[in-house]
């Protein structure tokens, strides 16, 4: 295999095992992290729970000051963050990944297409309160961290193939649920703050045009858009998939000429001894810059945010994320009329509306030609894998948040997730496992 083929393939697989082993331990921590939170809220102490969230948090700069509540930080602030992750994932997938052609991307854009169109038609049809009718986008979304985080359960079995397929679903998965966000949980718009944001939008497309590689650019530039978005009624999560987009993807030098060049410094640095043992001479130190720019222009600044950011969402954002969001009261008066009704809607949206879309839309696209299952997957394997879509948990938890102002119904909304993902995730992975059982067998 020439260097240039296995260097094509490094840039593709190597992301993706990484990520997959992230998303693995960070779905423990958010289980953990979930946990925590249900048993806080339903002890004696949930009052200082659910009052810990309301504290505000105030940033003053002269006559500026950004203040916000605790949760609101978290889920317009913190979570900006885990979206503009999600916007480099899907940029990547698209540019070199799963997503690059029509041929690899195909099964699972149309099977996120039917995990999402089936379950939301699914709670309009059985919903019927007029109160609840917003909550149709709760049931459209994956967690890709405990979906992952359940295939990596059953080990080295799992074909790599299926672990790529479910990857990209769950990412095509997000983007669906973006939209959804942006296009029917946006408030009333104000289109001075909103022109404003755009504007700086396009100002970072011209800087990924002219070539412009430093992030902290975008980065400041991203903040402004975040505000501005805040301010204008388009949720503010939404700016950091937006800004994703603008950051380059392509590396300056190719490997052959880092590595040359990369040689060319070593062989200098190690051929010039300082006079003390301790110190370096001015050739070493230039020599150590220029292994520096060599190293700064053989990365693509989108895969160094992407692999700096990974490991600080998976195992710090989303586990606050769901301590702060996941604790619901779990029993109290009334809980039987809507734990019946809202909560059993959900269940059912993300457990049978989930498989019954991954699974059709799937079958259909398989057999009119347009699309083949994964390498060494069967239909009993994506029918687990469709199980494992009805785990929604943060992104539903999410949209719960916006499509719903009443405590009450949020509150039951979230029992619904929570019931949902569970059953989801202990069926398909017992689905999973028996077939895989029998395959390698």
């Amino acid at each position: 295999m020439n260097n240039k083929k296995r260097s094509l393939i490094d840039t593709i697989v190597d992301p993706f095992q990484r990520f997959f082993k992230i998303e693995v331990f960070g779905s423990v921590l958010l289980l953990i992290a979930a946990a925590a939170a249900l048993l806080w809220a339903n002890s004696r102490w949930g009052n200082y729970y659910f009052g810990l969230w309301e504290n505000d948090l105030s940033f003053k700069i002269k006559d500026f000051i950004l203040s916000k509540s605790f949760i609101d930080w978290i889920n317009d602030g913190l979570m900006a963050i885990f979206f503009f992750l999600i916007g480099l994932e899907i940029k990547r997938e698209i540019m070199v990944g799963e997503l690059s052609t029509l041929k690899k991307g195909t099964l699972p854009i149309i099977a996120a297409l039917g995990g999402m169109l089936i379950p939301a038609l699914i709670y309009l049809y059985i919903n019927k309160d007029i109160n609840t009718e917003s909550g149709w986008g709760i049931p459209v979304a994956t967690d890709i961290a405990f979906s992952l985080g359940v295939l990596g359960l059953l080990g080295k079995r799992v074909p790599t193939g299926m672990k790529v397929f479910l990857l990209a679903f769950a990412i095509v998965d997000d983007l669906g649920a973006v939209a959804v966000i942006t296009l029917f949980y946006s408030s009333d718009i104000n289109l001075n703050f909103l022109i404003i944001g755009i504007g700086m939008y396009f100002v970072l497309v011209l800087f990924n045009q002219l070539k412009v590689r430093n992030y902290h650019i975008y980065v400041i530039g991203g903040f402004i858009i975040w505000y501005m978005f805040s301010r204008s009624g388009i949720h503010p999560t939404i700016a950091g998939v937006l800004i994703a987009f603008t950051i380059p993807l392509r590396r300056r030098i190719r490997i052959p000429v880092f590595k040359h060049r990369m040689n060319k410094n070593l062989e200098e640095f190690s051929g010039k001894a300082g006079t003390y043992k301790i110190t370096l001479n001015k050739a070493q130190l230039a020599a150590i810059d220029n292994m520096e720019d060599e190293i700064e222009n053989v990365q693509s600044p989108l895969q160094f945010l992407e692999y700096k950011l990974h490991g600080f969402v998976a195992y710090i954002i989303m586990p606050v994320f769901a301590f702060a969001n996941a604790g619901v009261i779990l029993y109290s008066s009334g809980t039987q009329d809507l734990f019946s009704s809202l909560s059993f809607n959900i269940e059912l949206s993300l457990i049978l509306g989930k498989l019954a879309g991954i699974f059709l839309f799937s079958w259909i696209s398989i057999k009119i030609g347009i699309a083949s299952l994964p390498e060494n997957t069967g239909w009993i394997n994506l029918i687990g894998l469709g199980l494992l879509g009805g785990m929604g948990f943060t992104m539903s938890l999410f949209i719960t948040n916006l499509a719903f102002s009443d405590p009450g119904l949020i509150n039951y909304a979230k029992i619904g997730i929570i019931v949902a993902s569970l059953i989801s995730g202990v069926l398909g992975y017992l689905v999973l496992r028996f077939s895989l059982n029998k395959q390698i067998a």
